[in-house]
Protein backbone atom coordinates (compact mmCIF):
# COMPACT_ATOMS: atom_id res chain seq x y z
CA UNK A 1 0.00 0.00 0.00
CA UNK A 2 1.35 3.34 -0.48
CA UNK A 3 1.83 6.10 1.92
CA UNK A 4 -1.09 7.81 0.01
CA UNK A 5 -3.49 4.97 0.06
CA UNK A 6 -2.48 4.82 3.89
CA UNK A 7 -3.52 8.35 4.62
CA UNK A 8 -6.75 8.00 2.93
CA UNK A 9 -7.68 5.04 4.78
CA UNK A 10 -8.06 6.77 7.96
CA UNK A 11 -5.84 4.70 9.81
CA UNK A 12 -3.75 5.91 12.67
CA UNK A 13 -0.53 4.90 13.24
CA UNK A 14 0.73 4.66 16.85
CA UNK A 15 4.51 5.11 15.93
CA UNK A 16 4.43 7.64 13.08
CA UNK A 17 2.65 10.92 12.07
CA UNK A 18 1.28 11.90 8.24
CA UNK A 19 4.93 13.27 7.78
CA UNK A 20 6.56 10.02 8.98
CA UNK A 21 8.08 11.55 11.78
CA UNK A 22 8.23 9.74 15.66
CA UNK A 23 4.90 10.55 17.55
CA UNK A 24 5.55 11.45 21.08
CA UNK A 25 7.82 8.92 23.09
CA UNK A 26 8.11 6.43 19.87
CA UNK A 27 11.56 7.63 18.49
CA UNK A 28 13.59 5.34 20.87
CA UNK A 29 11.59 2.43 19.57
CA UNK A 30 11.70 3.43 15.90
CA UNK A 31 15.41 3.98 16.29
CA UNK A 32 15.61 0.66 17.83
CA UNK A 33 13.49 -0.98 15.43
CA UNK A 34 15.45 -0.11 12.92
CA UNK A 35 18.65 -1.35 13.69
CA UNK A 36 17.00 -5.09 13.52
CA UNK A 37 17.28 -6.80 10.75
CA UNK A 38 14.67 -9.05 9.40
CA UNK A 39 15.37 -12.05 10.88
CA UNK A 40 16.27 -10.36 14.22
CA UNK A 41 12.43 -9.18 14.42
CA UNK A 42 11.78 -12.81 13.20
CA UNK A 43 13.67 -14.25 15.64
CA UNK A 44 11.93 -12.13 18.71
CA UNK A 45 8.73 -13.19 17.37
CA UNK A 46 9.33 -16.62 17.90
CA UNK A 47 10.65 -16.44 20.96
CA UNK A 48 7.45 -14.33 21.86
CA UNK A 49 5.21 -17.47 20.80
CA UNK A 50 7.64 -20.05 22.51
CA UNK A 51 7.15 -17.98 26.20
CA UNK A 52 3.54 -17.93 25.57
CA UNK A 53 3.74 -21.69 25.02
CA UNK A 54 5.42 -22.59 27.69
CA UNK A 55 3.80 -20.10 30.03
CA UNK A 56 0.43 -21.33 29.27
CA UNK A 57 -1.17 -18.46 27.76
CA UNK A 58 -4.37 -19.61 26.17
CA UNK A 59 -8.08 -19.07 25.61
CA UNK A 60 -10.72 -20.63 23.96
CA UNK A 61 -13.20 -19.09 20.71
CA UNK A 62 -16.64 -20.93 21.52
CA UNK A 63 -17.71 -19.59 17.91
CA UNK A 64 -15.58 -21.60 16.45
CA UNK A 65 -16.81 -25.04 17.38
CA UNK A 66 -14.08 -27.18 18.56
CA UNK A 67 -13.39 -25.71 21.51
CA UNK A 68 -9.63 -25.60 21.53
CA UNK A 69 -7.43 -23.68 24.12
CA UNK A 70 -5.37 -21.43 21.41
CA UNK A 71 -2.51 -19.46 22.28
CA UNK A 72 -2.61 -16.21 23.01
CA UNK A 73 -2.04 -13.89 19.99
CA UNK A 74 0.76 -11.45 20.62
CA UNK A 75 2.33 -8.50 18.52
CA UNK A 76 5.67 -8.08 19.61
CA UNK A 77 5.70 -4.59 18.39
CA UNK A 78 4.99 -2.32 21.85
CA UNK A 79 2.67 0.22 21.80
CA UNK A 80 3.86 3.72 23.64
CA UNK A 81 1.19 6.12 25.51
CA UNK A 82 3.33 8.67 27.18
CA UNK A 83 2.74 9.35 30.62
CA UNK A 84 1.05 12.88 30.23
CA UNK A 85 -1.39 11.42 27.90
CA UNK A 86 -2.46 8.45 30.45
CA UNK A 87 -2.98 10.71 33.06
CA UNK A 88 -5.81 11.96 31.32
CA UNK A 89 -6.86 8.77 30.33
CA UNK A 90 -6.54 7.71 33.49
CA UNK A 91 -8.46 10.82 35.41
CA UNK A 92 -11.19 10.04 32.69
CA UNK A 93 -11.89 6.47 33.50
CA UNK A 94 -11.76 7.17 37.07
CA UNK A 95 -14.55 10.22 36.29
CA UNK A 96 -16.09 7.41 34.25
CA UNK A 97 -16.56 4.62 36.91
CA UNK A 98 -17.56 6.88 39.27
CA UNK A 99 -20.64 7.80 37.39
CA UNK A 100 -21.70 4.23 36.11
CA UNK A 101 -21.84 3.90 40.28
CA UNK A 102 -23.98 6.75 40.55
CA UNK A 103 -25.79 5.41 38.07
CA UNK A 104 -26.46 1.73 39.37
CA UNK A 105 -27.07 2.83 43.19
CA UNK A 106 -29.69 5.42 41.87
CA UNK A 107 -31.86 3.25 39.58
CA UNK A 108 -31.81 0.75 42.66
CA UNK A 109 -32.78 3.12 45.27
CA UNK A 110 -34.24 6.86 44.66
CA UNK A 111 -34.47 6.42 40.12
CA UNK A 112 -33.67 10.26 39.85
CA UNK A 113 -32.66 9.41 36.27
CA UNK A 114 -36.34 8.01 35.63
CA UNK A 115 -37.95 10.75 37.40
CA UNK A 116 -36.08 13.44 35.15
CA UNK A 117 -36.54 11.28 32.15
CA UNK A 118 -33.30 10.77 31.26
CA UNK A 119 -34.04 6.97 30.53
CA UNK A 120 -37.30 5.78 29.90
CA UNK A 121 -38.70 3.59 32.50
CA UNK A 122 -39.36 0.84 30.18
CA UNK A 123 -35.38 0.22 29.43
CA UNK A 124 -35.50 -0.47 32.97
CA UNK A 125 -38.91 -2.59 33.30
CA UNK A 126 -37.62 -4.69 30.23
CA UNK A 127 -33.42 -5.27 31.18
CA UNK A 128 -32.81 -8.92 31.75
CA UNK A 129 -29.71 -7.92 34.10
CA UNK A 130 -32.02 -6.10 36.31
CA UNK A 131 -32.35 -7.71 39.74
CA UNK A 132 -35.31 -7.22 41.79
CA UNK A 133 -33.34 -8.44 44.94
CA UNK A 134 -30.66 -5.50 45.01
CA UNK A 135 -33.60 -2.76 45.17
CA UNK A 136 -32.60 -0.49 48.41
CA UNK A 137 -29.17 -1.96 48.81
CA UNK A 138 -26.76 0.52 50.09
CA UNK A 139 -23.13 -1.58 48.83
CA UNK A 140 -20.22 -0.42 51.45
CA UNK A 141 -18.49 2.79 50.28
CA UNK A 142 -21.22 3.61 47.84
CA UNK A 143 -19.67 1.02 45.24
CA UNK A 144 -21.45 -1.67 43.24
CA UNK A 145 -18.66 -2.16 40.74
CA UNK A 146 -15.90 -2.32 41.75
CA UNK A 147 -13.90 -3.34 38.81
CA UNK A 148 -14.37 -2.19 35.06
CA UNK A 149 -12.92 -3.49 32.08
CA UNK A 150 -13.03 0.07 29.47
CA UNK A 151 -11.99 -1.35 25.89
CA UNK A 152 -9.99 1.91 24.98
CA UNK A 153 -9.96 2.62 21.08
CA UNK A 154 -7.57 4.90 19.06
CA UNK A 155 -10.02 7.22 16.48
CA UNK A 156 -7.90 8.48 13.71
CA UNK A 157 -7.94 11.82 14.49
CA UNK A 158 -5.34 10.17 17.80
CA UNK A 159 -7.87 10.37 20.26
CA UNK A 160 -8.91 7.34 23.05
CA UNK A 161 -12.41 7.12 22.89
CA UNK A 162 -14.47 4.28 25.34
CA UNK A 163 -15.59 1.73 23.35
CA UNK A 164 -17.62 0.02 26.28
CA UNK A 165 -17.68 -0.28 29.97
CA UNK A 166 -17.76 -3.93 30.94
CA UNK A 167 -18.93 -4.07 34.75
CA UNK A 168 -20.16 -7.61 34.49
CA UNK A 169 -17.28 -9.99 34.71
CA UNK A 170 -14.91 -8.37 32.79
CA UNK A 171 -11.85 -10.54 31.76
CA UNK A 172 -8.16 -10.28 30.33
CA UNK A 173 -6.16 -8.61 33.16
CA UNK A 174 -3.89 -11.72 33.19
CA UNK A 175 -3.14 -11.30 29.80
CA UNK A 176 -1.74 -7.41 30.38
CA UNK A 177 0.18 -8.58 33.22
CA UNK A 178 1.78 -11.31 31.40
CA UNK A 179 2.20 -9.22 27.95
CA UNK A 180 4.52 -7.37 30.07
CA UNK A 181 6.55 -10.09 31.43
CA UNK A 182 7.10 -11.79 27.26
CA UNK A 183 8.07 -7.83 26.40
CA UNK A 184 10.87 -7.88 29.10
CA UNK A 185 12.21 -10.89 27.33
CA UNK A 186 11.44 -10.15 24.00
CA UNK A 187 13.25 -6.40 24.11
CA UNK A 188 14.39 -5.99 27.74
CA UNK A 189 16.86 -2.82 26.10
CA UNK A 190 13.56 -1.47 26.05
CA UNK A 191 12.93 -1.68 29.81
CA UNK A 192 16.66 0.44 30.10
CA UNK A 193 15.76 3.34 27.60
CA UNK A 194 12.27 3.76 28.86
CA UNK A 195 11.09 4.61 32.14
CA UNK A 196 7.69 2.73 32.08
CA UNK A 197 5.07 2.37 34.69
CA UNK A 198 5.22 -0.96 36.53
CA UNK A 199 1.85 -2.80 37.16
CA UNK A 200 2.52 -5.78 38.72
CA UNK A 201 1.03 -4.39 41.89
CA UNK A 202 -2.52 -5.18 40.70
CA UNK A 203 -3.10 -8.68 41.99
CA UNK A 204 -2.27 -7.29 45.76
CA UNK A 205 -3.97 -4.14 45.11
CA UNK A 206 -7.43 -6.35 43.63
CA UNK A 207 -6.92 -8.42 46.60
CA UNK A 208 -7.05 -5.49 49.40
CA UNK A 209 -9.77 -3.80 47.59
CA UNK A 210 -11.94 -7.30 47.81
CA UNK A 211 -10.63 -7.63 51.80
CA UNK A 212 -11.68 -3.90 52.05
CA UNK A 213 -15.58 -4.69 51.21
CA UNK A 214 -15.68 -8.12 53.53
CA UNK A 215 -18.74 -7.98 55.78
CA UNK A 216 -16.04 -9.48 59.09
CA UNK A 217 -14.00 -7.47 59.54
CA UNK A 218 -10.84 -9.74 59.56
CA UNK A 219 -7.16 -8.99 59.33
CA UNK A 220 -7.30 -12.20 56.43
CA UNK A 221 -10.59 -12.44 55.54
CA UNK A 222 -11.48 -15.54 52.55
CA UNK A 223 -11.07 -14.49 49.11
CA UNK A 224 -12.08 -16.88 46.63
CA UNK A 225 -11.94 -16.51 43.04
CA UNK A 226 -14.96 -18.27 41.30
CA UNK A 227 -14.72 -20.29 37.66
CA UNK A 228 -16.87 -22.43 35.55
CA UNK A 229 -14.03 -24.93 35.35
CA UNK A 230 -11.36 -25.53 32.81
CA UNK A 231 -13.42 -25.66 29.60
CA UNK A 232 -13.99 -21.81 30.42
CA UNK A 233 -12.49 -19.73 27.85
CA UNK A 234 -10.93 -17.30 30.48
CA UNK A 235 -9.66 -20.44 33.01
CA UNK A 236 -6.33 -18.93 32.57
CA UNK A 237 -7.38 -15.79 34.16
CA UNK A 238 -9.06 -16.99 36.90
CA UNK A 239 -6.31 -19.89 38.06
CA UNK A 240 -3.64 -16.81 37.25
CA UNK A 241 -5.45 -14.76 39.73
CA UNK A 242 -5.95 -16.93 42.34
CA UNK A 243 -2.61 -17.88 42.21
CA UNK A 244 -1.06 -14.57 42.59
CA UNK A 245 -3.38 -13.65 44.84
CA UNK A 246 -3.12 -16.22 47.28
CA UNK A 247 -6.56 -17.15 46.61
CA UNK A 248 -8.71 -20.31 46.40
CA UNK A 249 -9.69 -21.18 43.72
CA UNK A 250 -13.28 -22.55 43.43
CA UNK A 251 -16.03 -23.82 41.35
CA UNK A 252 -19.94 -24.11 42.14
CA UNK A 253 -20.00 -27.55 43.51
CA UNK A 254 -17.51 -26.26 45.79
CA UNK A 255 -19.74 -23.98 47.52
CA UNK A 256 -22.83 -24.13 49.79
CA UNK A 257 -25.54 -21.58 51.49
CA UNK A 258 -25.72 -23.11 54.90
CA UNK A 259 -29.09 -21.94 57.00
CA UNK A 260 -27.54 -18.19 57.93
CA UNK A 261 -27.68 -17.08 54.14
CA UNK A 262 -23.47 -17.47 53.95
CA UNK A 263 -21.71 -19.19 51.67
CA UNK A 264 -18.98 -21.70 52.19
CA UNK A 265 -16.72 -23.41 50.96
CA UNK A 266 -16.01 -27.23 51.13
CA UNK A 267 -12.58 -28.01 52.44
CA UNK A 268 -11.02 -31.04 53.80
CA UNK A 269 -10.51 -29.44 57.22
CA UNK A 270 -14.64 -29.14 57.18
CA UNK A 271 -16.86 -25.65 55.81
CA UNK A 272 -14.73 -22.41 55.57
CA UNK A 273 -16.73 -19.42 55.29
CA UNK A 274 -16.52 -17.28 52.21
CA UNK A 275 -16.38 -12.98 52.86
CA UNK A 276 -16.08 -12.31 49.13
CA UNK A 277 -15.41 -13.15 45.60
CA UNK A 278 -14.05 -11.47 42.47
CA UNK A 279 -14.97 -10.96 38.82
CA UNK A 280 -12.08 -11.62 36.67
CA UNK A 281 -10.87 -7.87 35.38
CA UNK A 282 -9.13 -6.60 32.36
CA UNK A 283 -6.57 -3.41 31.74
CA UNK A 284 -4.85 -1.84 28.95
CA UNK A 285 -1.38 -4.01 27.56
CA UNK A 286 0.39 -0.68 27.20
CA UNK A 287 3.74 0.67 27.56
CA UNK A 288 3.33 3.61 30.09
CA UNK A 289 6.40 5.64 29.95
Amino acid sequence: MKFDDYKISGFYDELLTERLTARTGAGKLIKYLKKLKPQELQQRKDAAELAIMAMGITFTVYSEGDNIDREWPYDIIPRIVPQREWQKIEAGLEQRLTALNHFIDDIYNERKIIKDKVIPADILRSSKNYRKECQGISPVFGVWAHICGSDLIRGDDGTMYVLEDNLRVPSGVSYMLENRKVTKRVFPELFKDYNILPMGDYPSNLLDTLSSISPRPMEYPEVVVLTPGIYNSAYFEHSFLAQQMGAELVEGSDLIVADDDCVYMKTIEGLSRVDCTPSAPCGPTSLIV
